[in-house]
């Protein structure tokens, strides 16, 4: 009776340091912290709510929120290069990074259109089936048949603006945007055409 009471005394009092030791949960995101930053930050190019803007600039509605915190991250590490973008990720904090991604990627995104009825077929049979002969892959394989993606590598890229798409495809190709390496590997082998009609393909996607 004795051992058996150690026993039960040594249990005890083990519990409470094995739930210290337990590793805490992490803070859920928060969405009015994150709107405010997107105000003072981030409006201006993306508009408050990350929808259409102008086409030189993503849109972040709906995009899948690791996606945006571990693009913003690279930003503020220098893994990917763009003036403007490092100098807005600089100052913030890591639960920022976070709040902010959340909140944008609680909006939803509103569709877009493909303009280039000449190319939209070419866009197709990339996206879905890749280029053969140039060892291509569809990039409905990682980005999924609807561009939706998945998270937090393949963004969601359906409704993207076709401008924008292009210009990423173009810098990865020629080495201007380094932080994807399976992307440039992809981007090295496509042509200005081939570019251009996917990205214009993938606007219409939804």
């Amino acid at each position: 009776m004795k051992s058996l009471l150690s026993v039960t005394l040594l249990a005890a009092l083990a519990a409470p340091a094995f739930a210290a030791d337990a590793p805490a949960a992490a803070a859920k995101p928060d969405l009015a912290k994150g709107e405010a930053i997107s105000k003072q930050v981030c409006a201006a190019c993306h508009t408050a709510d990350g929808s259409r803007g102008t086409p030189a600039n993503p849109i972040i509605a709906g995009q899948h929120p690791a996606y945006l915190a571990k693009q913003l991250m690279e930003f503020k590490e220098g893994k990917r290069l763009n003036p403007v973008m490092q100098g807005m990720a600089a100052p913030l904090s890591e639960a920022d990074v976070k709040n902010v991604a959340a909140f944008y990627g609680s909006k939803d995104s509103k569709p877009g259109f493909a303009r280039n009825k000449q190319l939209v077929s070419l866009g197709e049979k990339i996206y879905r089936g890749g280029i053969a002969d140039k060892h291509v892959p569809a990039c409905a394989g990682c980005h999924s048949p609807t561009g939706a993606g998945i998270p937090a590598q393949y963004p969601r890229l359906g409704g993207q603006h076709a401008d924008y798409t292009e210009a990423q495809l173009i810098a990865f190709r020629d080495g201007k945007r380094g932080n994807s390496p399976q992307m440039q590997q992809v981007a090295q082998k496509m042509s200005d055409r081939e570019i251009r009609a996917v990205a214009d393909y993938m606007a219409g996607l939804r």
